[in-house]
């Protein structure tokens, strides 16, 4: 009897310790907006791109493979219908020249995606509300997939149209001539 009641507060504790780990890493993922830690002091940036694919709010930022930041929101800009990203970039990262391009990377083959940030050649450095003009969009692979089919298909489609068609004519020239020729006899 003594043995079953603390097997059953051990399972207990087990499932309570897996519900509370679970909480955790939930708050810990990049598209979840909470985080237990404050973190530390940021400046915002904001970069407009054509498409963003499926980046998400929370998305690292990089700059040499180093995170030095997190994508604060997206929302979509009416006037030139672009996707603006603002950026959330750490104060000890304050001297990103402002002439850097910022473009849509992804994390390995099918990972997330991410805002990777190439430095520019300026003396002068991205500051609280400025803004990056050099963007590139997100490579979308399904796109992709789809241009290298269609380019695939019009390829094989038109080679074999046109050996059958020459084929065809050859053929009628053939008999034609055998023809012409029967006649001739």
């Amino acid at each position: 009897m003594k043995n079953t009641r603390s097997l059953e507060i051990g399972t207990g504790l087990f499932v309570l310790l897996g519900f509370a780990a679970l909480a955790f890493l939930t708050t810990q993922l990049p598209g979840t907006s909470l985080k237990l830690s404050g973190g530390p002091p940021t400046y915002q940036v904001t970069a407009k791109f054509d498409n963003i694919g499926d980046l998400k709010a929370g998305s690292p930022v990089t700059m040499a493979g180093v995170t030095i930041g997190r994508v604060e929101s997206i929302r979509f800009d009416p006037k030139d219908y672009k996707a603006a990203v603002t950026l959330r970039i750490e104060n000890q990262y304050s001297e990103i020249p402002d002439d850097s391009d910022a473009s849509i990377q992804t994390q390995g083959l099918l990972g997330g995606k991410y805002v990777g940030i190439s430095p520019g050649g300026s003396d002068m450095f991205l500051k609280d509300g400025s803004t990056i003009t050099f963007t590139q969009s997100a490579i979308v692979l399904e796109s992709l997939v789809n241009k290298f089919f269609a380019n695939f298909a019009s390829k094989g489609g038109d080679s074999g149209s046109s050996d059958s068609g020459s084929n065809a004519n050859k053929g009628d020239e053939g008999s034609g001539g055998d023809a012409g020729k029967e006649k001739q006899k």
